[in-house]
Protein backbone atom coordinates (compact mmCIF):
# COMPACT_ATOMS: atom_id res chain seq x y z
CA UNK A 1 0.00 0.00 0.00
CA UNK A 2 2.94 2.33 0.60
CA UNK A 3 3.88 2.19 -3.08
CA UNK A 4 0.33 3.13 -4.07
CA UNK A 5 0.50 6.33 -2.05
CA UNK A 6 4.06 7.28 -2.98
CA UNK A 7 3.95 6.30 -6.66
CA UNK A 8 0.37 5.53 -7.80
CA UNK A 9 1.16 6.01 -11.50
CA UNK A 10 4.15 3.66 -11.43
CA UNK A 11 2.10 1.14 -9.45
CA UNK A 12 -0.70 1.27 -12.01
CA UNK A 13 1.74 0.89 -14.94
CA UNK A 14 3.44 -2.09 -13.30
CA UNK A 15 0.14 -3.85 -12.57
CA UNK A 16 -1.46 -3.21 -15.97
CA UNK A 17 1.73 -4.26 -17.81
CA UNK A 18 1.92 -7.51 -15.87
CA UNK A 19 -1.76 -8.29 -16.47
CA UNK A 20 -1.71 -7.40 -20.17
CA UNK A 21 1.50 -9.33 -20.80
CA UNK A 22 0.21 -12.43 -19.03
CA UNK A 23 -3.07 -12.30 -20.95
CA UNK A 24 -1.21 -11.94 -24.25
CA UNK A 25 1.02 -14.94 -23.46
CA UNK A 26 -2.04 -17.19 -23.60
CA UNK A 27 -4.02 -15.40 -26.31
CA UNK A 28 -2.39 -15.17 -29.73
CA UNK A 29 -5.20 -13.04 -31.16
CA UNK A 30 -4.78 -10.43 -28.42
CA UNK A 31 -1.00 -10.66 -28.78
CA UNK A 32 -1.27 -9.85 -32.49
CA UNK A 33 -3.68 -6.95 -31.99
CA UNK A 34 -1.52 -5.24 -29.37
CA UNK A 35 1.85 -5.62 -31.15
CA UNK A 36 3.19 -2.66 -33.10
CA UNK A 37 3.36 -3.16 -36.86
CA UNK A 38 5.37 -0.26 -38.35
CA UNK A 39 4.11 -0.99 -41.86
CA UNK A 40 0.53 -0.37 -40.69
CA UNK A 41 1.27 2.49 -38.29
CA UNK A 42 3.12 4.40 -41.01
CA UNK A 43 -0.04 4.13 -43.09
CA UNK A 44 -2.10 5.46 -40.15
CA UNK A 45 -3.56 2.08 -39.27
CA UNK A 46 -3.53 0.60 -35.75
CA UNK A 47 -1.80 3.72 -34.42
CA UNK A 48 -2.96 2.72 -30.93
CA UNK A 49 -0.29 0.00 -30.95
CA UNK A 50 2.33 2.68 -30.25
CA UNK A 51 0.95 2.43 -26.69
CA UNK A 52 -0.40 -1.12 -26.46
CA UNK A 53 2.85 -2.66 -27.73
CA UNK A 54 4.51 -1.27 -24.62
CA UNK A 55 2.14 -3.24 -22.42
CA UNK A 56 3.07 -6.70 -23.72
CA UNK A 57 6.32 -8.68 -23.91
CA UNK A 58 7.87 -11.43 -25.97
CA UNK A 59 8.26 -13.96 -23.16
CA UNK A 60 8.66 -14.36 -19.41
CA UNK A 61 12.33 -13.37 -19.43
CA UNK A 62 11.62 -10.20 -21.43
CA UNK A 63 8.85 -9.28 -18.99
CA UNK A 64 10.95 -10.08 -15.92
CA UNK A 65 13.95 -7.94 -16.86
CA UNK A 66 11.83 -4.99 -17.98
CA UNK A 67 9.70 -5.00 -14.85
CA UNK A 68 12.74 -5.47 -12.63
CA UNK A 69 14.37 -2.39 -14.17
CA UNK A 70 11.08 -0.51 -13.85
CA UNK A 71 10.80 -1.46 -10.17
CA UNK A 72 14.30 -0.25 -9.32
CA UNK A 73 13.89 3.18 -10.94
CA UNK A 74 10.26 4.15 -11.46
CA UNK A 75 8.91 4.43 -7.91
CA UNK A 76 11.70 6.65 -6.62
CA UNK A 77 11.57 8.75 -9.78
CA UNK A 78 7.84 9.39 -9.49
CA UNK A 79 8.31 10.46 -5.88
CA UNK A 80 10.99 12.86 -7.12
CA UNK A 81 9.33 14.46 -10.14
CA UNK A 82 5.61 14.15 -9.38
CA UNK A 83 2.73 11.95 -10.51
CA UNK A 84 1.48 13.61 -13.68
CA UNK A 85 5.06 14.39 -14.70
CA UNK A 86 5.95 10.70 -14.44
CA UNK A 87 2.89 9.75 -16.51
CA UNK A 88 3.88 12.24 -19.23
CA UNK A 89 7.48 11.00 -19.20
CA UNK A 90 6.50 7.35 -19.47
CA UNK A 91 3.79 7.43 -22.09
CA UNK A 92 5.21 10.18 -24.31
CA UNK A 93 8.57 8.40 -24.31
CA UNK A 94 6.82 5.14 -25.16
CA UNK A 95 5.49 6.73 -28.34
CA UNK A 96 8.61 8.72 -29.23
CA UNK A 97 10.88 5.71 -28.77
CA UNK A 98 8.86 3.77 -31.37
CA UNK A 99 8.57 6.46 -34.05
CA UNK A 100 12.09 5.92 -35.47
CA UNK A 101 11.26 2.21 -35.83
CA UNK A 102 8.05 3.10 -37.67
CA UNK A 103 10.02 5.16 -40.18
CA UNK A 104 12.91 2.69 -40.43
CA UNK A 105 10.65 -0.33 -41.04
CA UNK A 106 7.77 1.36 -42.88
CA UNK A 107 8.24 -0.91 -45.88
CA UNK A 108 8.99 -4.11 -43.97
CA UNK A 109 5.63 -5.88 -43.77
CA UNK A 110 6.95 -8.71 -41.59
CA UNK A 111 8.55 -6.54 -38.90
CA UNK A 112 6.80 -6.22 -35.52
CA UNK A 113 7.89 -4.69 -32.22
CA UNK A 114 6.75 -4.97 -28.62
CA UNK A 115 7.87 -4.36 -25.05
CA UNK A 116 8.23 -1.48 -22.63
CA UNK A 117 11.97 -1.07 -23.11
CA UNK A 118 11.77 2.37 -24.73
CA UNK A 119 9.69 3.87 -21.92
CA UNK A 120 11.79 2.15 -19.26
CA UNK A 121 14.97 3.52 -20.84
CA UNK A 122 13.38 6.97 -20.52
CA UNK A 123 12.71 6.33 -16.83
CA UNK A 124 16.29 5.16 -16.25
CA UNK A 125 17.81 8.20 -17.95
CA UNK A 126 15.48 10.61 -16.19
CA UNK A 127 16.67 9.08 -12.92
CA UNK A 128 20.28 9.46 -14.04
CA UNK A 129 19.73 13.19 -14.52
CA UNK A 130 18.52 13.50 -10.94
CA UNK A 131 20.94 11.03 -9.37
CA UNK A 132 24.01 10.77 -11.67
CA UNK A 133 26.31 9.49 -8.92
CA UNK A 134 24.02 6.74 -7.61
CA UNK A 135 25.53 3.31 -8.09
CA UNK A 136 24.09 1.00 -10.75
CA UNK A 137 24.96 -2.66 -11.21
CA UNK A 138 23.92 -4.81 -14.18
CA UNK A 139 23.81 -8.61 -14.20
CA UNK A 140 26.29 -9.11 -17.04
CA UNK A 141 28.79 -6.82 -15.28
CA UNK A 142 28.20 -7.16 -11.51
CA UNK A 143 30.39 -4.18 -10.60
CA UNK A 144 28.74 -1.08 -9.09
CA UNK A 145 29.34 2.01 -11.23
CA UNK A 146 28.08 5.61 -11.10
CA UNK A 147 24.83 6.02 -13.00
CA UNK A 148 26.39 8.59 -15.34
CA UNK A 149 29.05 6.07 -16.43
CA UNK A 150 26.38 3.44 -17.03
CA UNK A 151 24.38 5.98 -19.04
CA UNK A 152 27.29 6.81 -21.34
CA UNK A 153 28.12 3.13 -21.92
CA UNK A 154 24.44 2.36 -22.54
CA UNK A 155 24.10 5.07 -25.19
CA UNK A 156 27.28 3.96 -26.94
CA UNK A 157 26.14 0.32 -26.98
CA UNK A 158 22.61 1.13 -28.19
CA UNK A 159 23.93 3.39 -30.93
CA UNK A 160 26.29 0.67 -32.15
CA UNK A 161 23.73 -2.14 -31.81
CA UNK A 162 21.01 -0.21 -33.64
CA UNK A 163 23.29 -0.07 -36.69
CA UNK A 164 24.99 -3.45 -36.65
CA UNK A 165 23.19 -5.92 -34.36
CA UNK A 166 21.18 -8.80 -35.85
CA UNK A 167 19.73 -10.10 -32.58
CA UNK A 168 16.07 -9.13 -33.26
CA UNK A 169 16.10 -6.67 -30.35
CA UNK A 170 14.76 -3.20 -31.12
CA UNK A 171 17.84 -1.25 -30.06
CA UNK A 172 16.42 1.87 -31.71
CA UNK A 173 13.66 1.90 -29.09
CA UNK A 174 16.23 1.67 -26.29
CA UNK A 175 18.32 4.48 -27.74
CA UNK A 176 15.50 6.87 -28.57
CA UNK A 177 13.71 6.03 -25.35
CA UNK A 178 16.78 7.13 -23.41
CA UNK A 179 17.10 10.34 -25.46
CA UNK A 180 13.38 11.02 -25.07
CA UNK A 181 13.69 10.58 -21.32
CA UNK A 182 16.46 13.17 -21.16
CA UNK A 183 14.58 15.64 -23.36
CA UNK A 184 11.24 15.33 -21.56
CA UNK A 185 12.83 15.52 -18.11
CA UNK A 186 14.60 18.77 -19.02
CA UNK A 187 11.39 20.18 -20.51
CA UNK A 188 9.43 19.32 -17.36
CA UNK A 189 12.09 20.72 -15.04
CA UNK A 190 14.91 22.77 -16.64
CA UNK A 191 16.54 23.07 -13.20
CA UNK A 192 17.48 19.40 -13.41
CA UNK A 193 20.49 20.43 -15.52
CA UNK A 194 21.85 22.39 -12.56
CA UNK A 195 21.08 19.51 -10.20
CA UNK A 196 22.92 17.12 -12.52
CA UNK A 197 25.99 19.34 -12.97
CA UNK A 198 26.22 20.14 -9.27
CA UNK A 199 26.38 16.47 -8.33
CA UNK A 200 28.95 15.72 -11.04
CA UNK A 201 31.24 18.60 -10.05
CA UNK A 202 30.86 17.81 -6.34
CA UNK A 203 31.93 14.22 -6.99
CA UNK A 204 34.92 15.32 -9.04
Amino acid sequence: MEYLSIAPVASFILIITLITSLLAFSNEELYGKLMMHPYSVYRKQHVYTLITSGLIHKDWMHLFFNMLSFYFFAFNLEATIGHWQFAVLYFVSMVLSDLPSVVKHKSDYWYHSLGASGAISAVVFSAILYYPMNKIMIMILPIPMPAIIFGVLYLIYCSYASKYSKDNINHDAHLFGALSGIMITVMLNPKVIGIFLHQITAAI
